[in-house]
């Protein structure tokens, strides 16, 4: 099978094989003629199973086949996005399929002035891709018309909702017409995801390719047990023997994934963080130096690094365990996309057992335990019941899916500003798009 037996523009196709493109993935092999047919549609599929060209090809041909609007050009595709990271990634894949159509695309999300999106939004976009605070402001200004959309894509619809982004979804969706065609993606399909479907999808067809919270069978996984106090000299001996490797280093918090990555530096391996504290501007700076190989370890908190795209990452290092075992499995599908090996790292402290647990009875499959010489711990790693089925060390309060505080009265961000609507209705709680004070 290839991209012109699915049905495609012939552009469409041609820009496929410019980058590299000649065989659809699974998901885009089912997605993609349902999807050309009208279709609403429900596809779950992993970070680096090509799910972003599913929805992306067919929008781009419905486009491309109705030819350009008359008059002014109004925004016919929506793609909201959980994160700003994702809707830029997404931009690019759209641009990069797109290049031999004459289609405008733009982004809009908080951190950055508006000012640049207005202009960009008056000269025309046929593909807006959106975070749904910074659209619901341009829907406020007036500076965003969303009458003509014929398509929605909700991408990662899973991690919006954890994210607390439902009312926000929901307003943007009052502007939208409702003969359209939708389409949502998602890791998985909760009971809070098949609900929402419920309300936005007519008759849609499902297509499922990666097991629930399965990672790639290409990834090889192994702890390295180590006490807490030794994991920074472990983790840059690793580092160091993989010279030529770029590497993605996940740390637990903001402040940690800072440090961490200054003592990296200090090593003499050229290091970048990125989480919620940076500004859009250092985020995105971030990325191209690790992508272009100018720094060759990116350290991430778990939300700013959803929806990176980095193709060919051969190793993930869990410098921390996550405190969601879900998460393990977003971490881990930064590497062994499109079926290349990958490897993914964990080192595991003593008292961390009760997360390691949890995260092998969701992959329903136990990790191979290697020491490494000169790190062994003073203790075992304890795999007790300890608060084990919960994912957390003892003692600690459960953690919350957005990463806030555990009594705190809502998420505090994450990717976007208006996650949840302030008291009464008078707007949010702070935080998100634009100021990112997500514990992430």
């Amino acid at each position: 099978m290839n991209f012109e037996s699915l049905g495609l523009a012939p552009e469409l196709v041609r820009a496929m094989a410019d980058v590299g493109y000649t065989t659809p993935t699974p998901i885009q092999a089912e997605a993609i003629p349902l999807a050309l047919a009208g279709h609403d549609l429900m596809g779950g599929a992993q970070t680096g199973t090509g799910k972003t060209a599913a929805f992306a090809l067919p929008v781009l041909h419905r486009l491309a086949k109705a030819g350009p609007m008359r008059g002014p050009r109004k925004p016919r595709a929506l793609v909201l996005t959980p994160t700003r990271e994702l809707a830029v990634q997404v931009n690019d894949s759209l641009r990069s399929y797109g290049k031999h159509l004459r289609m405008n695309t733009a982004t809009v999300y908080g951190g950055v002035g508006m000012q640049p999106q207005i202009e960009a939004l008056r000269r025309g976009v046929d593909v807006l891709v959106a975070c749904p605070g910074r659209l619901l402001d341009h829907l406020q200004q007036r500076s965003a018309d969303l009458s003509q959309i014929e398509v929605l894509v909700l991408d990662e619809a899973d991690r919006m909702l954890d994210m607390g982004f439902l009312p926000a979804i929901k307003r943007v969706l009052s502007h939208l017409p409702k003969a359209r065609q939708t389409m949502l993606f998602s890791a998985t399909f909760e009971d809070s995801i098949k609900k929402l479907a419920l309300e936005l999808l007519k008759d849609p067809r499902q297509v499922q390719v990666t097991p629930v919270n399965a990672t790639a069978a290409s990834v090889s996984h192994v702890v390295h047990p180590v006490d807490t106090s030794r994991k920074r000299d472990l983790l840059i001996d690793i580092l160091s023997r993989r010279h030529q490797d770029q590497i993605l280093v996940f740390g637990r918090t903001k402040h940690g994934c800072n440090r961490l990555a200054e003592q990296i530096e200090k090593s003499g391996i050229p290091a970048v963080a990125i989480h919620g504290n940076k500004s859009q501007a250092q985020r995105l700076k971030a990325l191209r130096d690790f992508k272009s190989g100018e720094a060759r370890v990116l350290v991430a908190t778990d939300v700013a690094a959803r929806g990176l795209d980095i193709p060919l990452l051969p190793l993930v290092i869990n410098f921390d365990l996550p405190m969601v075992a879900e998460d393990y499995v977003h971490r881990i599908g930064r590497t062994g996309r499109a079926g290349a090996s990958g490897e993914a790292v964990s080192l595991v402290a003593p008292d961390e057992g009760g997360l390691l647990r949890a995260i092998q009875r969701l992959l329903k499959a136990d990790i191979a335990m290697k020491e490494v010489e000169g790190y062994v711990p003073s203790t075992g790693i304890r795999m007790g019941n300890d608060n084990a089925s919960r994912g957390r060390p003892s003692g600690q309060r459960p953690p919350r899916r957005d990463g806030a505080a555990p009594r705190g009265r809502g998420p505090r961000g994450g990717g976007d500003r208006h996650a949840h609507a302030g008291p009464k209705g008078h707007g949010p709680r702070g935080g998100g798009e634009r100021r990112q004070r997500a514990a992430d």
